[in-house]
């Protein structure tokens, strides 16, 4: 099935011609249809397969029926991402495939000056991409009116419900109009998801096109066991004797990330971090040279484990496992996208084997796993407690001038919403390997 079975305009079918596209992905064969007759729906798809041409087409086509209103453009369309980098590309997307369309769209995140973004949303737009936080920061200082939102996006809502922006969302709903078209799309189908689902959703069509919490099958995986202090060598190892010019490392925290990317910078491989605590341009400035190839590896923390679209990212490095194994799958899903190949190697110490076994249970199925020679793990090694570095300590309630003096906790907020606090080639002989059966 092609673009050209849809029935979209000639302008949208000029503009994903231009992108070099031609047959449908199975999420937008399955999304398109739904989202033209203006049903709400419920859609899981794996990352990586298409989802956001899927919403953003046909709201595009949608949208682009009725002629745009003179003077002052209403908001008839809002799509809300959990993270700024998800959030920019979606815009670059919905600004991609539009723009032989006279609509306007805009995207709006925390961590830069909002004054901007002010300007730009006087001028009128028909579509804006946000992540909640910077969203209700505009609606407190009145500069954005929702009234008329007709089309609401949710885009990886579960990463947006781990990151505790469920009040947040609750907030912005309450500021749409009650009859408007809402389409939730989602890596994964949870419970909680669905929760949301059943309070939002009007009779949604359910589109689901892999199966649940499924890791790529394109991305061959593999775990490497070895001490926990010995994780920085194997890595500058790995990278050097294996010659990988392009890697994506996860960590469980900020601080191990830079901590990370500094030793490898000393080990003489290029390496940079993303993560909340980084300031956008730090942040925007780092994945351009990743992607450019001027650093060689990029250390990031879960919230750059959506959003972050790589063309053909051949390795995804889990320096630390996660500790919710749904975002394993989100890690190595930047990998192997697209119908292309990749590996994701986890190093993992004697603390993470429970880890590894709920990922295992998750993927209905074991990792296979292999000793690198000269680093084997030492047997008289204790496993100790994992310090959880998505659980931050109880904060006291802060007053929240947007909401009529009452008071709230920030809640993951500093991932895609205010503005976050601030932060401040080797190469080796090819390694031997042992393989090992399989365990968990």
């Amino acid at each position: 099935m092609t673009f050209n079975d849809l029935g979209l305009s000639a302008e949208l079918l000029r503009a994903v011609s231009e992108q070099g596209y031609s047959q449908l992905t199975p999420i937008q064969a399955k999304a398109i249809p739904v989202v033209l007759e203006g049903r709400d729906i419920l859609a899981s798809a794996q990352t990586g397969t298409g989802k956001t041409a899927g919403f953003a087409l046909p709201l595009l086509q949608r949208l682009s029926a009725q002629k745009p209103a003179k003077g002052n453009r209403p908001v008839r369309a809002l799509i809300l991402t959990p993270t700024r980098e998800l959030a920019a590309q979606v815009a670059e997307s919905v600004a991609t495939y539009g723009k032989h369309l006279p609509l306007r769209s805009a995207v709006i995140f925390g961590g830069v000056n909002i004054r901007p973004q002010i300007q730009v949303l006087r001028k009128g737009v028909d579509i804006l991409v946000a992540t909640p936080g910077r969203l209700l920061d505009h609606v407190g200082q009145k500069t954005l009116d929702l009234s008329q939102v007709e089309v609401l996006v949710l885009d990886e809502a579960d990463r947006m419900l781990d990151m505790g922006f469920i009040h947040d969302i609750r907030r912005v709903l309450a500021l749409l109009p009650k009859q408007r078209q809402n389409l939730l799309f989602s890596a994964t189908f949870s419970n909680e998801i669905k929760r949301l689902a059943d309070g939002l959703l009007n009779s949604p069509t359910l589109i689901e096109v892999a199966r649940r919490n499924p890791a790529a099958e394109s991305v061959a995986q593999v775990v490497h066991q070895v001490d926990k202090k010995r994780k920085r060598a194997l890595l500058s190892f790995l990278i050097g004797s294996r010659n990988w010019q392009q890697v994506l490392v996860f960590t469980r925290t900020k601080h191990g990330a830079n901590r990370l990317a500094g030793q490898l910078e000393k080990d003489g491989i290029r390496a940079a971090a993303i993560h909340g605590n980084k300031s956008q341009g730090a942040r925007t400035r780092a994945l351009a040279d990743f992607k450019k190839g001027a650093v060689r590896v990029l250390v990031a923390t879960d919230i750059a484990a959506r959003g972050l679209d790589i063309d053909q990212l051949p390795q995804v490095v889990n320096f630390e496992l996660p500790n919710v194994p749904e975002d394993y799958v989100h890690r190595i899903g930047r990998t192997g996208r697209a119908g292309n190949e990749g590996e994701a190697v986890s190093l993992v110490s004697i603390d993470e084997h429970k880890l590894l076994r709920d990922i295992e249970r998750l993927l209905k199925r074991a990792v296979p796993k292999v000793v690198i020679e000269g680093y084997e793990p030492d047997p008289s090694i204790a496993a100790e407690p994992i310090n959880n570095g998505r659980q931050n300590p109880p904060r006291a309630k802060v007053k929240n001038s947007r909401n009529s003096g009452k008071s709230r906790p920030r809640t993951g907020r500093n991932a895609g919403g205010a503005k976050p606090g601030t932060g401040r080639n080797g190469t080796g002989a090819k390694p031997k390997t042992r393989r090992m059966a399989p365990t968990g």
